[in-house]
């Protein structure tokens, strides 16, 4: 992890549990639900943060929604609840711990494989027996013979760096976390769930030593992907662990800067937004005010587009959408019209 890097990780951080985030009601297990949703979404799965909440607190499926896709997400919240209260036991991690771990990760989505290797279940997850390799003309991973010294040496050099760390070292927490994500993934121990699962291993890693757990999110996919590929073919493990810790560092600004924006008092007077906002932290400009800008904006406007706002205030597409879709999920907008034609205004009364 580089300087720079650590440094933002470690004042975002500070700035996260100065402002109490993580003390809001239920904050853990929206936050629990939101990494499951995330996780099954990158593999393929459809289902919104919103239909899981239902899913794992009332039991209710989503007619939207294929079984296997639900399944998968309660698949990966019983091993996400298994493996919470396991890491705090701090006890080896060891290869039937880690087939152990996959097993619940695939109960309920895992095939049964007959190979020339042999048969193996990833529903009870089985170390592969067969040679896989990385998507459609990717480079090949280890032969599946190699797996099981290869894991066992992993979980030995895992124990123990678990042992020797500096807990209070907060950055060491996130490097260990996400060297342990590559070296599983790149063992690429399983016939399927591999990503559900190293990620998984992550996040308990990151539980066992108390730091806020790394969302990977589905938007997130392409600059994750391609991080793996990059560390793998240059053989530099610290190109995953920067390309993680810049993921979590922008997730953790968007959380305090929606968090600053809905704990901020906002009068709006048709013609006159005020927004009054402690700049304890030194955010400049912040978000608040960007926003208040855009509203302030469009207090006269029938309707405007995305286009009118990169003109407005010289923001790059991307932004101006971002602060767009923010404004409407905050209640202050309504989006009119599809992709291709989308325009907004404010919400009426």
């Amino acid at each position: 992890m580089t300087q720079e890097n650590k440094d933002i990780l470690l004042r975002l951080l500070q700035q996260h549990q100065e402002l109490g985030i993580s003390d809001q009601i239920d904050f853990e297990k929206f936050y629990l639900y939101s990494i499951i949703t995330h996780s099954t979404a990158i593999e393929g799965s459809t289902v919104t943060e919103v239909e899981a909440q239902l899913l794992f607190d009332e039991g209710i499926t989503s007619s939207k929604r294929t079984m296997m896709e639900q399944m998968m997400n309660l698949d990966l919240k019983v091993a996400y609840d298994y493996g919470r209260k396991w890491i705090c036991k701090h006890e080896p991690i060891t290869v039937d711990w880690l087939i152990l771990l996959a097993s619940k990760v695939m109960a309920r989505t895992g095939s049964e494989y007959h190979s020339i290797g042999g048969d193996f279940s990833a529903a009870k997850g089985e170390l592969r027996k067969l040679n896989v390799t990385a998507g459609m003309g990717g480079k090949s991973y280890m032969s599946y013979q190699k797996v099981p010294a290869r894991l066992a040496t992993f979980c030995e050099e895992l124990n123990h760096r678990r042992r020797t760390i500096d807990a209070a070292d907060v950055a060491s927490v996130y490097e260990l976390s996400f060297w342990a994500h590559y070296e599983l993934v790149t063992i690429h121990p399983w016939a399927d769930g591999n990503g559900r699962t190293c990620r998984l291993l992550m996040n308990l890693l990151q539980w066992e030593f108390s730091v806020l757990p790394t969302k990977v999110l589905k938007e997130d996919k392409t600059e994750y992907i391609q991080a793996l590929i990059d560390t793998r073919e240059r053989e530099d493990v610290n190109i995953f662990i920067d390309c993680m810790t810049k993921l979590h560092c922008q997730h953790l600004q968007t959380d305090i800067d929606q968090f600053l924006v809905s704990s901020t008092e906002k009068v709006v007077d048709k013609q006159q937004i005020k927004v009054e906002i402690v700049d304890k932290w030194s955010i400049k400009p912040s978000l608040a005010e960007k926003l208040a800008d855009i509203l302030e904006f469009a207090a006269d406007k029938d309707e405007f587009t995305t286009e009118n706002i990169v003109r407005q205030f010289g923001f790059n597409l991307t932004t101006a959408k971002r602060y767009l879709r923010q404004l409407t999920e905050f209640g202050y907008l309504e989006a009119l019209g599809g992709n291709k034609n989308r325009t907004y205004r404010k919400r009426r009364c």
